[in-house]
């Protein structure tokens, strides 16, 4: 992929904030990875943008505007006069009121925003946003650490120029609040690879879960038991994505990268090595369909930072070093201080060969029931957003060679 294909989205401040005490989590990973990428130099062959703060407008587009505007005026300090609102929008422990939420929340959202902008505009061929992929908030309400739902925006913003957007998931919680907001759709297809039983959260997405109305078999579930590893993951998502991909014939893609997935992760069950959960995002890129690349969960920091980066060199068709390089958070992966630390089996794979050969078929098998490649008729295009500048090199976070 020739330079300046690839487009990254950089905001300096988004690792500070701090969901509180003990909560997992932690906005820093951004940080650690952002440090990551700018230490292996990955950004001089992107182009880096600091995100645009999304407007109520913007948030309105999905959320309902009662619940945005709890959003914009709750804080740690007024919390007390908003006793009903926080049941009523399912904030509290798990979505715990923070200093800057609001603003928390506009910052991803602009930056999966101007993703959209910039893959409309054709401006880039990938548009990757780690901020983004909060994938469980719902239209009126928070849930499973998610306030606002950028990529139920971010595809909002896609279908004004593409006719058909795939959306695919790779975090180990079922992408719920993005199926929901689509499940009545024949225009988005949700394809989320997910743990699900013995009260995994959010208990949804199980194999009958396939849409309704005009969107029904456009919303697929693969519900994986514990322990999947590298091999195991391959043999379902490949042959998956590979028949949704002949079935529906996306125009555009947005690939939620959660990190919770990978092996050792802090509130994860699966045995996915960084090599093994990049292989999905390889697989997907290989179609040079335009691509948008979010975040998503991921509990343990470091290994959420390496993953991350891993997956921006992939996107840039780069090597990147297993030797990690200086950086402000070296200390946090010792003792190897690389980026691909050894696979510690902590779950046995519960998914034999002859079931995940079943949920191949079982998917086969729904995708047949769908029209190929729906056919839609295209308005005119409402407002879109102005096309961003990128950041010169004085803005980024690198410090220049000693010989330049």
């Amino acid at each position: 992929m020739s330079k300046g294909k690839v487009a990254y989205f950089y905001d300096a401040d988004i690792g500070n904030y701090h969901y509180g005490p003990g909560h997992p989590m932690k906005p820093h990973r951004l940080a650690v990875t952002h440090s990551l990428v700018f230490n292996y130099k990955l950004h001089e062959n992107m182009k880096v943008y600091k995100p645009y703060q999304a407007s109520a407008a913007d948030l309105t587009r999905y959320h309902t505007e009662e619940y945005v505007e709890f959003l914009h005026r709750v804080t740690p300090h007024n919390i007390q006069g908003f006793a009903k609102s926080l049941t009523h929008f399912n904030v509290g422990e798990d979505c715990p009121v923070f200093d800057g939420i609001y603003d928390f929340c506009t910052k991803y959202t602009g930056a999966t925003l101007q993703a959209a902008t910039l893959l409309n505009n054709r401006s880039c061929d990938i548009a990757i946003n780690w901020a983004g992929g909060l994938h469980h908030a719902k239209r009126k309400e928070a849930s499973g650490f998610c306030f606002i739902n950028d990529i139920v925006i971010g595809i909002l913003e896609l279908l004004k120029y593409h006719k058909r957007v795939l959306y695919i998931d790779i975090d180990i919680h079922h992408g719920d609040g993005v199926q929901e907001a689509f499940y009545l759709s024949d225009r988005v297809m949700t394809v989320s690879f997910h743990k699900y039983g013995n009260n995994f959260f959010p208990g949804t997405g199980d194999l009958f879960d396939i849409g309704a109305e005009r969107g029904k078999y456009y919303s697929i579930n693969v519900p994986l038991k514990e322990g999947m590893d590298d091999l195991s993951y391959e043999l379902v998502f490949c042959p998956i994505i590979e028949h949704v991909m002949s079935y529906f014939r996306p125009e555009a893609i947005v690939l939620q990268c959660g990190a919770d997935s990978l092996n050792n992760d802090r509130l994860g069950c699966f045995n996915l090595s960084i090599k093994g959960h990049g292989r999905c995002l390889e697989f997907v890129k290989k179609y040079n369909i335009p691509l948008m690349v979010l975040g998503g969960g991921g509990y343990t920091v470091r290994n959420v930072a390496r993953c991350w980066t891993y997956e921006t060199g992939l996107c840039l068709d780069m090597d990147v070093p297993n030797e990690l390089p200086n950086s402000d958070y070296l200390e946090y992966f010792g003792p190897d201080f690389t980026l691909h630390p050894q696979v510690v089996t902590k779950h046995e794979n519960a998914n034999s060969r002859e079931f995940l050969d079943s949920l191949v078929e079982n998917m086969h098998s729904l995708l047949k029931m769908i029209d190929h490649a729906p056919s839609v008729q295209m308005q005119d295009v409402p407002d879109t957003l102005p096309e961003p500048e990128p950041m010169k090199n004085a803005e980024l976070p690198v410090k220049p060679d000693p010989e330049s």
